[in-house]
């Protein structure tokens, strides 16, 4: 399989660009994505990036720590919770808030996560939760709101909103569909089931015998 075919799932060569320090995304969407955060200024807002474009290893880093204990797992509402025994149990709570790595939109170099930097205290480390969105980054929702309401984000919307498969809502995570969807043609579940035979994932035997409905949950109700 070429590099190109990997793409989507965090693999391959993709053509990235560091749009702020740090943080790098599709070359397609910078010069939309610069539109939008001079948008975000003119409005008063410093549209920050927190996520932009995650490789497969990383993906698999936050999976594989989550299922050791050695990163967080948060319940729906986003509190801490104790790690499960059981190793579906355990999937489960790590689909909560972590996607599954290769089939992950931060893979795609279209998706990120943003705030507004102009809203945080001095020293205050950014957790991205539901609380926040409603707290101290309401008013810059209100603006994506309004933007993504109107059509005048530039190619950007949510993807993780209320009613589409079984992820929680994630308002921080914004996506250039129209670029998403070019880079998606190409995913296949077969390629996925191949790169996890292969690879030290944890919880792979129940990932590998639930894949076909994790995906109809997890997967595939956010390639929009």
């Amino acid at each position: 399989m070429s590099m190109n075919n990997l793409l989507p799932y965090g693999l391959g060569n993709p053509e990235l660009v560091e749009v702020q320090k740090g943080y790098f995304v599709d070359a397609a969407i910078v010069d939309d994505l610069n539109k939008l955060i001079e948008a975000a200024r003119e409005a008063g807002f410093e549209l920050r990036l927190e996520s932009a474009y995650r490789p497969f290893e990383k993906q698999l880093s936050i999976w594989n720590r989550k299922a050791r204990g050695e990163l967080a797992l948060l319940d729906a509402e986003g509190n801490p919770m104790e790690r499960p025994a059981d190793e579906e149990e355990l999937m489960y709570a790590i689909l909560t808030w972590s996607a599954l790595p290769g089939a992950s939109r931060h893979h795609l170099g279209t998706d990120i996560d943003v705030v507004d930097g102009k809203a945080c205290p001095p020293g205050y480390e950014v957790q991205l939760t539901p609380a926040e969105c409603t707290g101290m980054f309401a008013k810059f929702h209100e603006f994506l709101d309004e933007r993504f309401g109107s059509a005048t984000s530039f190619g950007f919307d949510r993807v993780f909103v209320p009613g589409r498969g079984k992820i929680r809502p994630e308002g921080w995570h914004i996506a250039h569909l129209p670029t998403s969807r070019k880079r998606l043609e190409n995913f296949s579940l077969a390629t996925l089931k191949s790169i996890y035979r292969n690879t030290d994932i944890a919880c792979k035997r129940v990932l590998l015998a639930r894949l076909d409905s994790l995906a109809e949950d997890y997967i595939y109700p956010y390639f929009v």
